[in-house]
């Protein structure tokens, strides 16, 4: 039972980029190389960042919130902007449209974040011998951080790579890109200074992402329009 669980969880977890990968034009295309790239730029983003949480925020001894150190979170957190900007912009890929590229670097950083966050936890936990939701909700956590990972790159596509964008969607693209940059920041402010549990967190961030990602395909699909 305990296996079973595991593998449940773990399918629900890692499940969703496999399938996004074989289900799209990903696959036909061979980008598992860009995505492999960009996963491993999240990993070196996510080393810088720890550095900078552990040399510029103090430990705190309770689990209240606190604004100065959630607003240095914050901006800490825009590296993964700028690792993102250098995955789009910097690295070398194969042949292939900005639709495409953008998703591969996309399932990537969420795939990496996967793995980074959430596999220890799942190996340590989820074969426990008391059930529990928790890893189930993580499951869907992930799915939602791919989700929004797929956003940001889409966001950040349009940003960086498309010249010729209609000027009143620039402030839009650039709030939204925002949004879902800070989005660890305002999860944690619903969890410290709201005090939402786990499952209201992770509704959430489903909502959220569905709500982004139908914002961006719009942007990305007006701004291709736009280019004809």
């Amino acid at each position: 039972m305990t296996i079973f669980h595991f593998f449940n969880c773990a399918v629900l977890t890692f499940g969703p980029h496999a399938v996004y990968y074989s289900a799209t034009p990903l696959s036909e295309y061979d980008t598992l190389g860009t995505s492999i790239k960009a996963a491993v730029v999240y990993l070196v983003t996510t080393l810088v960042k720890l550095v900078c949480l552990a040399t510029f925020l103090k430990v705190s001894e309770s689990d209240s919130f606190d604004p100065y150190q959630e607003l240095m979170k914050a901006m800490i957190g825009f590296i993964d902007v700028a690792g993102l900007y250098f995955a789009l912009t910097r690295l070398t890929h194969r042949n292939i449209s900005q639709n495409h590229k953008f998703q591969a670097v996309g399932l990537g950083w969420a795939f990496a974040d996967s793995v980074l966050h959430r596999l220890a936890p799942l190996w340590v936990g989820a074969r426990g011998l008391e059930f529990t939701w928790d890893y189930i909700l993580q499951g869907l956590e992930a799915n939602a951080n791919l989700v929004l990972s797929i956003s940001l790159a889409a966001l950040g596509s349009l940003m960086w790579l498309r010249k010729n964008k209609p000027k009143p969607l620039i402030p839009v693209i650039y709030v939204c890109a925002g949004i879902v940059a800070t989005m660890p920041s305002i999860t944690s402010y619903l969890r410290r200074g709201l005090e939402w549990h786990f499952p209201k967190i992770v509704g959430f961030e489903l909502f959220i992402s569905l709500i982004m990602a139908f914002i961006s395909w719009q942007l990305f699909v007006a701004c291709q329009r736009s280019s004809y």
